[in-house]
Order: C-alpha cells, then sequence, then structure tokens
C-alpha cells in the first residue's frame, strides 16, 4: 500500500506487476489516435484501452482512499500515476545535498565485500546524476580510494605512481584482489602466531617441568640414609 513514505517503493512494485502481466502497455505509449480502419487498429486501440483499464484498477486498489478522492478522474494511467508523483515530489536541492553528504562521509571498514561497497557508491552517483548532479568516473575512482581504510595505503601508493587511469570496473577489480591479499596475510600472520605461542608455552611447561624435577631431587639429596650413608632414601 502507498503511505507517505514509500511512493518510489510502490512505483517500482506497481511497475513490475503490471510489466509481468503485460499490461504496462497504457505507461509505455499513448492512445493511439488515428481513426482505426482497419482489424488490426481496432485491436491494438482495444488493447491499448484494456491496459489503460487494468493499470487504472490495480493502482486505485493500492492507494489509500484520501489519496483517490485528491486525484481527478477520467485520465489514462500514465497521468495518473505522474499525478500521484507530485504529491511526493521531493525538494530536488535537499535530496541531492543529502545523497553528496552521504558519498563523501563512506568510510570502508574492512569487513564485508569491498565490491558490494564499491558498486553502493557508484549508486549514490548514479542517483546524483537523476538529479543533474553528474561526477565524472575518475572523482569517483578518487572518492573510493579516499574512503579506503589505512590498511589499503600501498595500494593507494600504487595506483598515484602510476601514469594509466583506471575504471571504476578496473578498480573493482584490483580492489578485490588487495582484499584477497590481505586477507591472507592476515591468515598467515595469525597463524604464525599462534604457533610461535604453542612453542612458547611448549618451552615454558618443559622448564616448567624440568625445575620441579631438580627441586624434587636437591629436596631427596637432603636427606641421607643412616644405615648406608647414602642420599635419595630414607628410613620412615
Amino acid at each position: 500500500m502507498l503511505n507517505g513514505t514509500n511512493f518510489k517503493v510502490w512505483k517500482e512494485a506497481v511497475e513490475i506487476v503490471l510489466g509481468c502481466m503485460d499490461l504496462d502497455l497504457a505507461l509505455r505509449t499513448e492512445r493511439p489516435i488515428s481513426t482505426p480502419e482497419t482489424s488490426n487498429e481496432v485491436k491494438k486501440i482495444e488493447k491499448w484501452d484494456r491496459s489503460n483499464r487494468m493499470c487504472l484498477m490495480i493502482m486505485k486498489r493500492s492507494i489509500p482512499g484520501a489519496f483517490q478522492g485528491s486525484i481527478s478522474e477520467g485520465q489514462s494511467a500514465k497521468k495518473f500515476l505522474e499525478e500521484i508523483e507530485q504529491y511526493f515530489a521531493k525538494n530536488k536541492k535537499a535530496e541531492t545535498s543529502n545523497l553528496l553528504a552521504k558519498l563523501i562521509s563512506m568510510k570502508y571498514k574492512g569487513k564485508g565485500n569491498i565490491r558490494e561497497y564499491i558498486m553502493e557508491m557508484s549508486n549514490l552517483a548514479s542517483k546524483l546524476k537523476s538529479l543533474k548532479l553528474e561526477l565524472g568516473e575518475d572523482l569517483l575512482v578518487h572518492l573510493v580510494l579516499i574512503s579506503l581504510p589505512s590498511l589499503f595505503g600501498k595500494f593507494k601508493v600504487s595506483y598515484n605512481t602510476q601514469k594509466d587511469k583506471w575504471s571504476l570496473n578496473d578498480l573493482i577489480s584490483h580492489c578485490v584482489q588487495e582484499e584477497e591479499r590481505l586477507q591472507r596475510d592476515r591468515t598467515e600472520s595469525a597463524h604464525l602466531i599462534s604457533t610461535s605461542q604453542n612453542k612458547k608455552r611448549k618451552k615454558t611447561k618443559g622448564v616448567a617441568e624440568d625445575t620441579s624435577q631438580q627441586k624434587k631431587k636437591n629436596k631427596d639429596e637432603e636427606f641421607t640414609c643412616y644405615i648406608c650413608k647414602k642420599s635419595g632414601h630414607m628410613k620412615k
């Protein structure tokens, strides 16, 4: 159902449903205005009228009654959808500012999928483009690199020292490879640390056992048999 906050999702859902049912003809084209002279032209007009009628029925079924009363009747489904959209039109300047602020403030924390992260930034750039604020691909590449953590420091230096520029697809490919390399290095480092700690524990345990045995030996040597005069045993 349409409400005050979900217009974009509602519109997309309506278009998907009508498209899958092959009823979106009235949303994509205008009604034929030529006088039908052949049966084929008559069928086209009938198909468009049916599409228009079904589109209106489905859209009206999914909007609250309060919205239905404020929208004029007797118009095409396309005009009906445009009129609804006007009620939910956002301030483009405010929306542009919010999207741009979100894009600039994004930071990759090294957790998750770097490919999805870059695609999310690209999606924000596409939304800005639809609002008539186009960011060049070179600028987007630099914004992505700036947002990467210090772990990618050598990776950034490597890019800056190259003469060739990367496209967004090139950047995604190289970032994925770099993230996989960093993960391998972390795994190997963790394995080396674990192995070193295990060796240290064994060594400490061995030293402790030797010390314990030495103390026991020294303690036994303190006692001397008063018969044979040898150490290590005594009469109770």
